[in-house]
């Protein structure tokens, strides 16, 4: 993941953001903004933004993965001294720490773009050791942040059957859940479950017969739902969403990218309230989706979902617990 920069205008050809165009529409970027990616990547919607921000702008990045952020670093740092200034803080954090981090940085109530592109890296996803897809055998990780101590391997291998079950069902919606729950008991009493291909088999004789017909494959939503709780991604986009109040300037807009209906929702609620009590004004009343041309070209656009909104004041930040 640590490969060099291969062109001089840092791009990356193995990795191809989605929505770039519907984002820079959404969030106009001018000269002088301060924007914030609380999901860098490899940088490829905070180039194409840091570019119309000009000398004067600033970014700030965050993003749990270590190895793209250095990337996304150096990619950021060049067209900055190209550019001739512009300039760029990064931590390597969750964005559920965005409040935080801002405060550091003196930064709250000073933000007048913010994209959460809450997919992952192609470079994560095609890399077999770090677990995220079964379509190769690696280890069981699916750790973005690789400093962190719970794999995929730990919750597969420790969970009680109920536990197990539940989570597969909340975050996977998987309506099979308790079968192929019952069946990872059944395996890894004989011996541990260790690698991606070996998971995916398992869910699979679980679904016995009723595999035939499915339009994706039957170890999609368990193993989502696993990254999910590995990553702890519905809490950290919560507290994201709570912060947004307190770090957005009057007139910032921010935009978040899901890629699964529970991010979607949580995105929708929040932005539904802020609407109703007068806070912000939503500016994608649908989601923006990828158009036909896009997702043929990069088929991981297909189940994107973008939508915006633009703070009209101060506000004090909403819990989860009052959205209706």
């Amino acid at each position: 993941m640590d490969e060099p920069i291969a062109a001089t205008d840092g791009r990356d050809p193995g990795h191809q953001p989605v929505l770039m165009r519907q984002v820079l529409d959404l969030l106009q970027p001018r000269a002088g903004q301060v924007y914030v990616d609380c999901t860098l990547g490899r940088g490829g919607h905070a180039e194409a933004i840091s570019r119309l921000l000009g000398p004067a702008g600033h970014i700030v990045g965050l993003d749990l993965d270590e190895g793209n952020l250095e990337f996304a670093g150096r990619r950021l740092r060049e067209l900055a001294q190209g550019l001739g200034a512009g300039k760029v803080d990064l931590r390597h954090g969750s964005f559920g720490l965005i409040g935080e981090i801002l405060g550091e940085l003196s930064l709250a109530k000073g933000v007048d773009l913010l994209l959460a592109d809450l997919g992952f890296a192609s470079t994560q996803m095609d890399d077999p050791e770090r677990g995220f897809s079964f379509s190769k055998e690696g280890p069981l990780d699916m750790r973005m942040d690789q400093s962190q101590r719970t794999s995929a391997y730990d919750l597969v291998n420790g969970l009680r059957e109920a536990e197990l079950a539940d989570l597969i069902y909340q975050l996977g919606e998987e309506r099979l859940s308790r079968p192929i729950a019952r069946k990872i008991i059944e395996e890894r009493r004989r011996r541990p479950i260790n690698s991606t291909v070996q998971l995916a088999e398992i869910v699979r004789q679980a679904y016995g017969r009723r595999r035939h017909g499915q339009r994706i494959d039957p170890a999609t939503r368990t193993f989502m739902a696993l990254r999910i709780a590995v990553n702890g991604e519905l809490d950290a986009l919560g507290a994201l969403l709570e912060s947004l109040p307190v770090v957005m300037a009057p007139g910032g807009v921010a935009a978040i990218i899901s890629f699964h209906s529970l991010e979607d929702r949580l995105v929708k609620q929040a932005f539904v309230a802020w609407r109703k009590n007068g806070t912000a004004e939503v500016l994608t009343p649908k989601p923006v989706v990828a158009s036909d041309e896009e997702a043929g070209l990069n088929p991981r656009s297909r189940s994107a979902k973008l939508r915006a909104i633009r703070w009209l004041g101060r506000a004090d930040s909403l819990k989860i617990s009052d959205r209706k």
